[in-house]
């Protein structure tokens, strides 16, 4: 059975003020938690919460690296340098690095190699656009995200991936999947873990639902039998919201 999380992404938004107030909030509010929980700041102030979450039970997450160890990457940051602040996660796809950034497959499979090469955990993001459902290729572009982002790792792999379903129409718009449908993605996605890998093997690996969630829908979506989380936008970045949907999991 799969662990369930429930994680931060604080996109770019922030300051060295409101993660000290956050950060202070969560741990109290948070402290009896059943489910596993992330928190993904920008790059600048990972060494502020890596040092806030020393000894506690949140893991620290990054939003993005470089597949390269090392070399003239101006502006970017490797697999290594995150783990040597102590990051454990890191969010690799997500749809926003897909449509701003260019990035394709190929870049996310290698992205998630290196990340597993350091020890770190990837968060593999799959989605499709509202134009895509819409014309009924939903099922078929996400599973051709997540098999192209997974070619080449094992079963034995399976034990550090998280893989979070955000359908691209529900991210930062209000709008969120139903419960059904997104239980029907994420059957398929767990259906397609195990013929890649096995049955056990995918049973290990959580499936966050993204886009949207907040304290009022995500009880219903949480309590969905292949629902394993979430990965929150902006609902993370205030203290009552966040535990409000921390306080779902089951």
């Amino acid at each position: 059975m799969a662990e369930q999380w429930i994680i931060g992404n604080w996109k770019m938004n922030g300051s060295r003020a409101m993660a000290e107030s956050l950060l202070m909030g969560v741990l109290v509010g948070a402290k009896d938690a059943t489910a596993s929980i992330g928190i993904c700041p920008p790059f600048p102030y990972l060494a502020q919460v890596s040092d806030k979450l020393v000894g506690s039970k949140l893991a620290l997450g990054a939003q993005n690296v470089h597949a390269a160890k090392e070399g003239a990457y101006t502006g970017e940051v490797s697999a290594a340098m995150l783990a040597n602040f102590g990051v454990t996660l890191c969010i690799v796809g997500h749809s926003e690095r897909r449509q701003l950034f260019g990035e394709q497959d190929a870049t996310v499979r290698d992205k998630i190699q290196a990340l597993l090469a350091e020890g770190l955990r990837p968060i593999l993001c799959v989605g499709e656009t509202l134009e895509q459902r819409e014309a009924g290729h939903d099922m078929a572009v996400v599973k051709g995200q997540l098999n192209a982002a997974l070619e080449g790792l094992q079963a034995t792999d399976c034990a550090r991936l998280l893989v979070a379903y955000e359908p691209v129409w529900a991210i930062g718009t209000g709008r969120t999947a139903t419960p059904e449908q997104a239980q029907a993605m994420h059957a398929t996605l767990r259906s397609e873990l195990v013929k890649r890998f096995d049955k056990t093997a995918a049973g290990r690996v959580p499936l966050l639902y993204g886009g949207s969630v907040t304290p009022d829908n995500a009880g219903k979506l949480l309590a969905q039998v292949d629902i394993d989380g979430a990965l929150v936008g902006g609902a993370s970045l205030k203290t009552d919201p966040f535990l409000g949907i921390i306080k779902h999991a089951r």
